[in-house]
């Protein structure tokens, strides 16, 4: 019965077992001290390599940090200490293999056992999620052979140090690589390499930045902006800065954002238009203006935004409109150039991966009058009257007309009908169905569209009756034109489409950083 008392044999046999498990015990802890003192003894680096306590700003030291656009044959045998992404890592017997990128340049790193380098060292390296930031301390070194796949083909770094600054999650949502596949590879007939859509690269967009092609992309759209202020800069215009909260819609139309103000409401500026007027008629002569403009235009195209960025101007002048023109025609030109001359390796950098027709534009900027335009696509098969304004379709053929007959992919189309512009339009004096306003197109798509502006009130208030508009609505606007006016002209371009047409891109979003559409709010 299981109540009986054991034995003296069962319990020297119970005793003897238990010794048995605990010398069993005592071996095995033995064992694993002796592994863990060997593996100290074995990695030898473990000094040289791990996670970083998180960057507080704890110290400031005096080391000197490289870029790696620096790193070529001159620094050969020189130790450096470099900050990058990790590309990615490949693991090769007792060597590992990193590519490290900043923006857009990248170099081979090597990770190789021998008397400083331990197997511990190398399959930490092997293991670093791709995206991570790391630090490397390492030597450079040339190589026999160029390394193709690396910016900097004729060096590699010799990884001494490796500490992993912040660490990326392990799953991506984009790969670098396939968000870099140029559009012809990735179209591929077999499927085998992989695509990434528009919304999956808007979606995780911080990763997407990281691309060659956004890195090159936005240093063009920045140089944009420059040669435009530059520019105008020395031709005598002041920049400005204009309010987005206004009390009334911009262009007096329903494409407007409605937001609280206090106890009222307020509008989100549609255009910098009456502000540019006003520090016309406040003596400022030529101006310009640089900022966000907004438009609530349910239009879901590849060419449209709900916000984006406005490049405003506007001149006085002294007996005809056409000498704003002039102006106007020349900045084009000299962003052109600007862009052509001095980043042509960002260019080429962009249509490696959206390939397209180099642009193309002539001195001086070509002009045609609107009958012209409609003459040409008349002759070309198309139907329209005097006095229609050019729709979508119609633009892009005549700038295929256009670049045929005349081999440039940027004009300027002039005298549009009086019936299809604003009633701050000035008529032309010489045919009361013109008048003296201007579109600019670039491969067939406007990116400006400008004017003579009334700058007299009672014109101006008469030119409004006749347009329907109410006329308490602009009374500040006109009012601006009460005591005094220089004759003035000028326009808004938007940036994010001049680059996008520059460039040959399919879509706007490409060169927007945070798009806003009218389904897109984030991130």
């Amino acid at each position: 019965p299981d109540d009986k008392p054991l034995s003296k044999n069962a319990l020297k046999k119970l005793e003897k077992e238990k010794e048995k498990q605990r010398r069993k015990a005592e071996a095995e802890a033995a064992r694993k001290s002796t592994e863990a003192d060997n593996a100290d003894a074995e990695d030898y680096s473990k000094d040289c390599y791990g996670v970083m306590k998180l960057i507080q700003s704890t110290e400031k030291t005096d080391r000197k940090w490289s870029k790696i656009r620096d790193l070529n044959e001159k620094m050969a045998d020189k130790s450096v200490l470099v900050r990058a992404r990790l590309h990615n890592s490949r693991g090769k017997g007792k060597q590992c293999f990193l590519v490290l990128r900043q923006q857009s340049f990248s170099i081979q790193g090597v990770v190789a056992t021998n008397d400083t380098i331990s197997k511990a060292m190398v399959k930490f390296a092997s293991n670093i999620n791709k995206e991570s930031v790391v630090d490397i301390e390492g030597v450079v070194k040339t190589v026999a052979n160029k390394i193709e796949a690396c910016s900097q083909q004729d060096v590699e770094l010799h990884v001494n140090k490796l500490f992993v600054a912040s660490l990326a999650a392990p799953r991506l949502p984009l790969q670098i690589d396939d968000a870099s596949r140029s559009i012809d590879a990735s179209a591929q007939a077999d499927g085998s390499l992989a695509h990434v859509n528009q919304d999956t690269r808007l979606d995780n967009r911080i990763i997407d930045l990281r691309t060659p092609t956004n890195q090159a992309l936005f240093k063009l759209e920045a140089a944009l902006c420059k040669l435009f202020r530059d520019h105008l800069t020395s031709k005598g215009f002041v920049e400005i800065h204009t309010p987005k909260i206004i009390s009334a819609a911009s262009e007096g139309g329903a494409n407007v954002f409605e937001v609280s103000y206090f106890k009222g409401k307020a509008y989100l500026a549609q255009s910098p238009q009456l502000y540019k007027q006003m520090a016309i008629a406040g003596d400022f002569d030529r101006v310009f203006t640089v900022g966000g403009v907004f438009r609530a235009e349910d239009s879901n195209t590849h060419r449209h935004l709900c916000e984006f960025v406005g490049l405003d101007l506007e001149m006085a002048f002294y007996e005809h409109y056409h000498e704003v023109l002039e102006v106007i025609g020349g900045l084009f030109v000299s962003i052109f150039k600007g862009l052509r001359d001095n980043f042509a390796e960002e260019i080429a950098v962009v249509n490696k991966q959206f390939p397209a027709e180099p642009f193309q534009f002539i001195e001086p900027t070509l002009r045609l009058e609107f009958p012209e335009a409609v003459a040409m696509l008349r002759e070309n098969g198309v139907d329209m009257g005097d006095e229609d304004d050019l729709s979508t379709p119609n633009e892009k053929f005549l700038g295929k007309l256009v670049k045929a007959k005349y081999g440039t992919d940027y004009y300027i189309l002039d005298k549009y009908p009086l019936a299809v512009r604003p009633f701050y339009t000035m008529p032309d004096p010489s045919n009361p169905k013109q008048s003296n306003s201007y579109d600019m197109f670039m491969r067939g798509e406007e990116i400006l569209s400008g004017a003579q502006r009334i700058h007299d009130s009672e014109f101006l208030t008469e030119r409004a009756k006749l347009h329907g508009v109410d006329l308490e609505k602009i009374k500040a606007y006109i009012d601006s034109f009460k005591f005094g006016c220089f004759p003035h002209a000028g326009g808004g371009i938007g940036m994010e489409r001049v680059l996008m047409l520059y460039l040959g891109l399919d879509n706007i979003r490409k060169t927007s950083m945070f798009p806003r559409d009218p389904k897109r709010l984030t991130p």
